[in-house]
């Protein structure tokens, strides 16, 4: 019998039911449960003995690495909050972010030291710091900051802790209501927000995208994506609920190594982006590659481009493809099953297993099948709000239908079908107003890679001194394919409404992007416009 109630619980049932399986493999490094489990007991009685009190924060501060999940398992164990920032984070957000969260204790690459010490001293916060890496660079000496290295504290041949030590480490009394994480997320005032993430709240995400995977202790998940993304993060926390195997990898950005992988361990599951899937499709072969053993891929982030869907079935018919949609507020709402994705390709389907959703107007009222509206989440995966932000957090989490409930506002907007089947238009921040329509940039996008050639676009709206704002499309296409903007202003004007041609399009080698690997607009919509494009 399963008596899991925290998230790490999770864990420690499938490291007590697979001691000696592989839970996780890195580069030449192979963890059996046993192993991540005892390192997870001793970091996490490091934590407590160096003042990690109950909800104090954890903030991880590196590459993808075995050390990641270690850290973030062991600051839940020892009662306190996880928050993994990516690596490329620079100094004013990564500074904003520990006076935001004021972390008591720092896991970090050793090769970020300056970055981060100049964050620290900026907040002038008292902390433990935890440097990772080969150490080769000499810790600087801080005042009201303590310093180790992974290397110092893992020492021992043995890290199996005496009896003494694990009661330490339960005493700590830990709810399933209380924090387990702070997920950073892009803010629309250009500042990152914390969404705050309980054990349970964690939990009845996990095991709703565990139960419509159908994952089983078989899988072997390859991950490619930045664990501060919580699409990335969830591979690892769902693997280990049911007691899978993870290939981690630093990221995507090496492609044949990364589908090299599938076959040489025998990879069933393989969550990806539409950024993957572009860089797949302009640089790569897949048939030169043994994917025999996928069961199936995953979509989330952003919407899956039909035309990628199409090429991914004709290549791959016997992989299944889940088309999703989630944000970090609620992690995941909708999946659409594979049997669905050749009849509904624009669609990302229906709520999950334990989740509920609604399409509502202005006044907060259903609209009718085939109206747009904006999505709201009902269910145990609506997060608590925002770390230090009530106002931001009662805008956008208001009261529910039950006692002290939530409902998750997503400023997004959507439509149905007449069978219920949800598909995206756009966020709010999204869409493009034009000669006084709005515009989803969304649909606008979804035309475009139809378009022979195109590899990828994104659309946004530009300011405009008659339209308000005009439509400017950034296309990537096919390399080695020639571009011909004439080709797909005709294609739009054939497809899309009048007040929907792009007015501008402009050609790149590739869409810039955020850490998470959504195309930035933010950077687009900086670019200025030539007029010669029109």
């Amino acid at each position: 019998m399963n008596h899991a109630t925290l998230l790490y619980d999770y864990f420690d049932e499938s490291a007590k039911k697979y001691p000696g399986k592989e839970a996780l493999i890195f580069s030449d490094r192979r963890y059996t449960y046993r192993e991540i489990f005892n390192r997870v007991n001793f970091l996490s009685r490091f934590f407590i003995n160096h003042g990690l009190e109950k909800q104090d924060r954890v903030l991880i501060y590196m590459d993808n690495s075995p050390e990641i999940i270690i850290s973030f398992y062991a600051a839940m164990k020892a009662g306190g909050i996880f928050t993994i920032i990516n690596s490329v984070v620079q100094l004013q957000k990564l500074s904003y972010i520990i006076g935001d969260c004021k972390p008591k204790i720092i896991v970090a690459d050793e090769r970020k030291q300056n970055i981060v010490l100049k964050a620290v001293r900026k907040n002038a916060i008292s902390c433990t710091i935890i440097w990772t890496g080969p150490n080769k660079i000499n810790p600087s000496a801080e005042e009201n900051v303590s310093t180790f290295h992974w290397t110092k504290i893992f020492g021992r041949k043995s890290y199996k802790l005496n009896h003494y030590d694990l009661q330490k480490i339960s005493n700590r009394r830990v709810l399933d209501i209380d924090l387990a994480g702070l997920i950073y997320t892009s803010g629309s005032t250009g500042e990152p927000k914390g969404v705050m993430e309980s054990h349970y709240n964690i939990i009845s995400a996990a095991r709703s995208i565990i139960q419509y995977l159908g994952n089983t202790p078989d899988d072997i998940i390859l991950n490619t994506l930045p664990l501060s993304f919580d699409y990335g993060l969830y591979q690892v926390i769902m693997a280990f609920m049911f007691g899978g195997t993870i290939v981690l990898e630093r990221s995507f950005i090496f492609l044949t190594k990364v589908l090299n992988l599938v076959a040489k361990e025998k990879v069933t599951g393989f969550p990806i982006v539409p950024t993957i899937v572009a860089m797949i499709f302009k640089t790569i072969d897949l048939k030169s590659f043994d994917l025999s053993t996928l069961r199936y891929i995953s979509n989330t982030g952003a919407a899956f481009p039909a035309e990628h869907i199409k090429r991914f079935r004709k290549l791959m018919p016997h992989v299944q493809i889940y088309s999703m949609f989630g944000l970090t507020e609620c992690k995941r709402i909708a999946y659409l099953p594979p049997e669905e994705i050749d009849n509904r390709t624009d669609s990302v389907g229906k709520a999950m297993p334990n989740c509920e959703i609604f399409v509502v107007d202005k006044n907060e009222e259903p609209v009718k099948p085939g109206q747009t509206g904006e999505l709201v989440v009902r269910g145990s995966n609506v997060m608590q709000g925002y770390w230090n932000a009530p106002e931001l957090t009662a805008k956008t989490f208001r009261p529910g239908l039950g006692f002290r409930e939530k409902l998750l506002f997503t400023g997004d907007y959507f439509k149905t079908d007449q069978e219920g089947y949800l598909y995206f238009i756009g966020r709010k921040d999204d869409m493009i107003k034009s000669r006084g329509e709005r515009i989803s940039a969304k649909e606008v996008e979804n035309i475009i890679n139809q378009v022979e050639g195109i590899n990828e676009c994104a659309v946004v709206g530009v300011d405009d001194e008659i339209l308000g704002q005009a439509i400017k499309a950034f296309v990537v296409p096919v390399k080695g394919f020639k571009p011909d903007s004439q080709k797909i202003i005709f294609h739009c004007a054939k497809n899309l409404e009048p007040f929907s041609v792009p007015r501008y399009i402009e050609f790149l080698d590739e869409l810039p992007k955020t850490a998470h690997g959504k195309t930035d607009k933010k950077r687009l919509k900086s670019i200025p416009v030539n007029k010669e494009q029109e």
